[in-house]
């Protein structure tokens, strides 16, 4: 049988991203915390851990963080019978993309936290790798653009976010006035969320473009818009993020006839126990409210 206090140490040394910071939150030394990991190993006779060059979960050790996750959201849905076992808030630690959070997220599933006293522990993340964070134990559930759930999860299609090309008036008189020529879009600089955002190069694509291209990285939907706003460049925004400054005329759409819709699919695993079903539930009757229903013709970025 599993020593659960030996998966807890390895549970929240993960967590904590550290031995010391992990002892201090069990309230151990670093040597017992140490200790407990080493016992763990010795006992399933493999590592759990990789300490060097990056402390990370080995192969085996994320299975047993998938487990130990799940145990815990189980163990929640007993605490009306059996107390002692702990807290009554749950915390549930999920990954999302920063454009839903800086959109629909909060709005969809505040009263969900309220009413069934939910702490939620967030990671963001871009949703075509949100689902690496599942597969690798991290996350109860994740928002992502890719169907197909990981083993052992299910994956539940929510609706999908449209993205235009959005930039200020100066920006747009100052690079466009021609219009979006390749010799434009080739000297033009361009806003990108990060390394692993494709929304750009797809645009491009779209206006069959497939050069390189400047671009500024932000990792940050407020500081996308932000830099927008301030003329630093043209970038894919979600038309929900930006329809006050549209109105306002502050930002403008480059191009009314196209755009990009993003279907978003929530994942969460098979046997997460109540308070991860019942928030399932809630975002699939409310995400409707805020999200496009997803189309036939829209495909997932993989």
């Amino acid at each position: 049988m599993l020593d659960y206090k030996l998966l807890e140490a390895l549970a929240v040394v993960v967590d904590q991203g550290g031995f010391e910071r992990g002892a201090h939150h069990l309230g151990l030394t670093q040597s017992a915390v140490s200790q407990r990991i080493k016992l763990l190993e010795a006992r399933l006779g493999q590592p759990v851990l990789v300490r060097t060059p990056k402390l990370a979960p080995t192969p085996l050790g994320r299975r047993l963080l998938n487990h130990v996750q799940q145990v815990r959201l189980l163990e929640h849905d007993l605490l009306d019978q059996i107390p002692a076992l702990g807290e009554r808030e749950q915390r549930l630690r999920l990954a999302i993309n920063a454009d839903s959070l800086a959109t629909w997220w909060s709005p969809t599933t505040g009263d969900f936290c309220r009413r069934q006293g939910v702490l939620l522990d967030l990671i963001v993340e871009d949703q075509d790798v949100a689902l690496k964070r599942m597969r690798d134990g991290e996350v109860a559930g994740c928002i992502c653009a890719t169907p197909r759930p990981v083993q052992g999860a299910r994956a539940h299609a929510l609706g999908s976010m449209r993205y235009r090309a959005i930039a200020s008036p100066d920006y747009v008189s100052r690079h466009f006035n021609e219009g979006l020529t390749h010799d434009a879009l080739r000297k033009a600089p361009a806003i990108v969320f990060g390394p692993d955002d494709r929304l750009q190069h797809r645009y491009l694509e779209m206006r069959g473009y497939k050069e390189s291209f400047p671009h500024h990285l932000c990792p940050s939907s407020e500081g996308f818009v932000h830099l927008a706003l301030a003329g630093m460049g043209y970038g894919l925004i979600p038309e929900r993020q930006v329809k006050r400054e549209l109105n306002e005329g502050r930002l403008v759409d480059l191009d009314a006839e196209s755009y990009i819709d993003v279907p978003l699919y929530w994942h969460h695993w098979r046997h997460g126990g109540d308070t991860l079903d019942a928030l399932t539930g809630h975002l699939l009757d409310m995400s409707s409210a805020w999200l496009m229903p997803p189309s036939p013709e829209s495909q997932p970025l993989l």
